[in-house]
């Protein structure tokens, strides 16, 4: 069971799909995964292989998604070379093919070279802030240590967990006094020099830490992990096993609080042999079959075994040995050495659930996939019962809505001692099936009396989500369907069966207007997080805490509404101010007493920011609404600090409403200076309506988050820049939103160039596009069908040719078979005849994310090379789907303000933006000679958008709860 409360980080830079969640986590918390968390660890993944964590705090979530939280410090704050490293600061214009890194201008490499602000971490108690000390960004030796690419994930063999994993430098503890300011500082002792840190986690009674150390040695045990732990009042920290040969095994999950005194360690099986030496001549050929004609349908999955070797190979470094380990030093193995996945202690500490997977493997599915077992044990590690023990799932539909047969999501109850419950889908898994109910959610003791069976708590008839737990007389259940996004909320009274099951929402999840808000959650004594309930003076209503984004046509103005769950009316206790900042509720602070919380005692934290103001932390408390500032970050870049940001309206010529941000550079004057250069960086979205399409998302008063690779940074080169104008591909009704893309894509494109041109404040003949993932996708069309609106373009990490994923991309889950058409008419590796205006790629050579092959890139340039087309591709070694290494950052900067520098700022060639000068057959479909597939195998997948281009991880302090 992953948990929220354990903190590490990533390299990777984005987040999973198109969600980004900002992390938190609050002290030594077990979140069922279908209740409001980010998953354990804040892995950064992009997604959990074992559980899908289906954030049901959200009303608005459109499907469950697989939990991930981008909490990749990695990509923040300045950094030193890796010395091996060649940089040249020389700007050779006639470079063809680069053989050293480059650096950009001093303007953007300052902005990415600040030092990045630290993680943040409240206790259990509220009582104590973690300052977790975050280092810069990674020496590109660091991604070129040898790693394993098995199952679908990267392993480093040398510490025996992830790979390109980052960590912190160091844990401050600051005492949160009782008027609202921090305590001194106290740093975590007795480390080794040089300590990497990670998976900081809370005891529950908050008096310890504990963490994994590594660091570099000389010997041959260099960079394996050691547990640690510390004690929070003397900050003094010592490992927790004694014997120097004990070490995390950090593959999946890898230790969690079975109590405030005991943890539950994956370790490295004492009696793990030597690594499997793979054979010079193999056994015989490498046979794949399906003679039962068996219907198997997979996206483009990467890293996948290969053959009998790769599965041992998976064996050696996955197997773990679970350890019982006491703060007073005593150990006991438990178990037998398995590829253990999760753990997850009852609220009683009185059993844990154990996940694992074993053999059948798979070579066309990842390791989320394999036969799966989840058995309960009591916590000193004796067996109780198997739970389920599903077999391997390689025959899931790639129809959204689809789900492994069987029982899933297996969770214990938040507000019970040790009360399991699960949901089986009665649809086969199929999302194309017509059933009903769709899903049922069960419910059962953890030792059941003998013959009795598992009790129906719910049934649905659209895809389970997940359920916020309150107590036996108040759950919360979710529901949605991608396909329609609608959603629904019930509400149900778990311990009362004459009590009837209602809807208390029923809305479509693109609408963002309707979103009513999330209930806010409580910790309980056991660690758990519950719904918050509250009561007013001489009032016996039960009131819940709705924390909602508050989308309006203005803007976004979040709130916390005050609703009475039995009536549906809403009282407005607190709202962001809307004039000059953005504030957000982030979590509850009041709730370290048990049972129902007084309005007078409220307490909450929010944070606070404008356009030109950086993120800070406050805590509020009632009734005098007093607010207390907890933290002092200092503006990450002061030199853009009076930057000019604002959400501009336009429409498309159908009628469809869109929003931008447009940013302008500090001092800015369009009467005086006239217009810019201008740089539009976007990704696109579906819709299934031209209402949720042009509603408006975001806030003008957010602080402008630069993340190191973040478009923003051109505004420190004088650019106009025009951030995320939305790009809706709308499918309403039975229509499929990819099969008229390029028809709106390019109507999107002109209404922005339109828009910046009508301002005055872009000059028509030097307005660039670029986007990463799908957003390199949406580039290579726009230049492809609209070369009349920009003078060159960037597209990073992207994938061109979609009958290379044939079974489904991104929101797409037609097979190319069903959609032939839409497949080739999509793809701008057809059309790439057509592309006249200079195009950079840049790919990571490692690229591990589903539909983005490494290969898209290459084999799109030398279509376009051998059209004539004025292009360069740039491969980085070692980067993945998001960029790491600094050296690696650095480059992509100077190639990318190379670029616009040379065919953007320099650009002479008349651009004309108007939308009926376009040549004959731009902007039209394929004809019917380019209408033939070409033929490929794989699979497809969903591209990843490159949070980091939300600044996040370089702006704004993490915050965990």
């Amino acid at each position: 069971m992953m948990r929220l409360y354990k903190v590490y980080h990533r390299f990777s830079p984005f987040t999973s799909s198109c969600c980004l969640v900002h992390p938190f986590s609050l002290g030594n918390a077990r979140f069922p995964t279908s209740s409001i968390r980010s998953p354990g660890h804040l892995r950064t993944h992009s997604r959990s292989l074992f559980k899908p964590a289906m954030n049901t705090s959200r009303f608005n979530r459109l499907v469950p998604v697989s939990s991930a939280v981008a909490e990749d410090s990695s990509t923040a704050g300045n950094g030193s070379a890796n010395a091996s490293v060649t940089f040249t600061e020389d700007d050779d214009e006639d470079v063809a093919i680069g053989v050293k890194y480059r650096i950009p201008p001093p303007e953007i490499r300052d902005i990415v070279d600040a030092p990045p602000l630290p993680a943040i971490s409240f206790s259990p108690l509220r009582d104590k802030i973690l300052f977790l000390k975050r280092r810069s960004l990674p020496p590109l030796a660091e991604l070129a240590r040898p790693e394993e690419k098995l199952a679908g994930i990267r392993i480093d063999g040398k510490c025996n967990t992830r790979s390109r994993m980052s960590f912190y430098t160091g844990i401050g503890i600051h005492q949160l006094m009782s008027d609202g300011s921090l305590g001194a500082e106290k740093e975590v002792s007795g480390l080794p020099d040089g300590a990497k840190i990670n998976f900081v986690s809370w005891s529950s009674d908050g008096k310890h830490l504990a963490f994994s150390v590594r660091f570099e040695e000389e010997d041959s045990s260099s960079g394996k992990l050691r547990v640690w732990v510390a004690d929070v009042d003397s900050g003094t920290a010592r490992p927790l096993f004694q014997s120097q040969e004990i070490y995390l095994n950090a593959v999946f999950d890898n230790y969690v609080w079975v109590d405030n005194s005991t943890l539950l360690v994956c370790t490295i099986p004492l009696s793990r042999g030597d690594l499997p030496k793979k054979p010079l001549v193999p056994s015989g050929p490498k046979i794949q079959s399906n003679e039962q004609k068996s219907v198997i349908q997979v996206r483009t999955y990467q890293d996948l075994l290969k053959d009998e070797y790769d599965e041992d190979l998976f064996d050696y470094y996955a197997t773990s040995q679970l350890v019982l380990a006491s703060l007073d030093g005593k150990v006991k193995e438990v178990g037998s050495p398995a590829v253990y996945t999760s753990m997850d202690p009852s609220p009683d500490e009185k059993y844990i659930l154990i996940s694992s997977i074993h053999r059948p493997y798979s070579f066309i599915v990842p390791c989320g996939r394999f036969p799966k077992k989840v058995e309960m044990w009591t916590a000193d590690g004796k067996f109780v019962r198997e739970l389920c023990d599903l077999p391997l799932a390689e025959n899931i539909p790639i129809a959204f809505s689809s789900v492994r047969k069987g029982m899933r999501s297996i969770n214990w109850r938040a507000d019970k001692p040790s009360t399991l419950y699960w949901a089986e889908t009665q649809d086969g898994g199929d999302a194309k099936v017509e059933v009903s109910p769709r899903d049922i959610i069960y419910t059962q003791p953890a030792e059941p009396q003998e013959g009795e069976q598992p009790e129906i708590l719910h049934k649905l008839d659209l895809r389970y989500g997940g359920i916020s737990w309150c107590d036996d007389s108040l759950a919360l259940v979710y529901e949605s369907w991608y396909k329609t996004r609608r959603t629904r909320t019930w509400v149900i009274s778990p311990g009362s069966k004459d009590v009837s099951p209602r809807i208390l929402f029923d809305r479509s999840s693109e609408d963002v207007y309707s979103d009513p808000g999330s209930p806010m959650l409580r910790r309980t004594p056991a660690g758990t997080y519950v719904i918050a309930k509250l009561r007013k003076e001489n009032d016996e209503g039960t009131y819940v805490l709705l924390n909602g984004s508050g989308a309006t046509p203005e803007g976004n103005i979040p709130f916390l509404d005050l609703f009475d769950i039995n009536t549906g009316s809403k009282e407005r206790i607190w709202e962001s101010d809307k004039e000059k900042y953005y504030e957000n509720v982030v979590a509850l602070m009041s709730d370290q007493k048990e049972g129902d919380i007084h309005l007078n005692d409220l307490k909450i934290l929010t944070s606070k920011e404008s356009k030109t103001e950086n993120t800070q932390y406050y805590i509020q408390s009632w009734p005098d609404r007093k607010s207390c500032q907890i933290t002092n970050f200092p503006h990450p870049y002061p030199q853009l600090a009076t930057l000019q940001k604002e959400m501009i309206r336009y429409q498309r010529k159908d009628g469809v409403q869109l929003t931008a941000t447009l940013y302008l550079p500090p001092g800015y004057d369009p009467s005086k200076d006239g217009p810019l250069p201008c740089l539009v960086w976007s990704y696109p979205g579906e819709f299934k309506s031209k209402d949720a399409a042009g509603q408006v998302r975001g806030s003008p008063n957010e602080f402008a988050g630069i993340g190191p690779t973040s478009a923003l940074l051109w505004l420190a080169r004088r650019f106009a820049i025009l951030s995320g104008p939305t790009i809706p591909i709308i499918g309403e009704g039975n229509e499929e939103a990819n099969d008229r893309y390029v028809e709106q894509l390019v109507s999107s494109a002109e209404a922005a160039v339109e828009e910046v041109i009508r301002r005055g404040v872009a000059h028509p003949n030097k307005i660039a596009v670029g986007g990463h993932s799908y957003g390199a996708f949406m580039t290579a069309n726009l230049l492809a069908h609209a070369p009349h609106l920009f003078s060159c373009g960037i597209a990073r990490s992207g994938a061109y040719n979609r009958t290379l994923t044939p079974f489904g991309f991104q929101n797409e889950d037609r097979t190319l078979w069903e959609a032939t058409s839409t497949y080739v008419e999509m793809s701008p590796f057809m059309s790439a005849n057509k592309i006249k205006k200079p195009i950079l790629l840049i790919h990571g050579e490692e690229d591990n994310n589903p539909g983005t092959l490494t290969m898209q890139s290459d084999r799109f340039f030398n279509a376009l090379k051998g059209h004539g087309a004025l292009c360069r591709l740039v491969i980085l070694p070692f980067e993945s789907h998001g960029y790491a290494a600094r050296e690696s950052i650095m480059h992509v900067l100077w190639e990318t303000d190379r670029w616009l520098q040379k065919h953007c700022v320099s650009n002479t060639s008349e651009v004309n933006p108007d939308i009926n000068a376009s040549k004959d057959g731009e902007g039209k479909e394929v004809t019917d000679s380019e209408n033939k597939a070409v033929a490929a195998s794989g699979g497809g997948g969903a591209e990843l958008a490159d949070d980091s281009e939300n600044g996040q991880c370089h702006s704004k302090p993490r915050l965990h709860f």
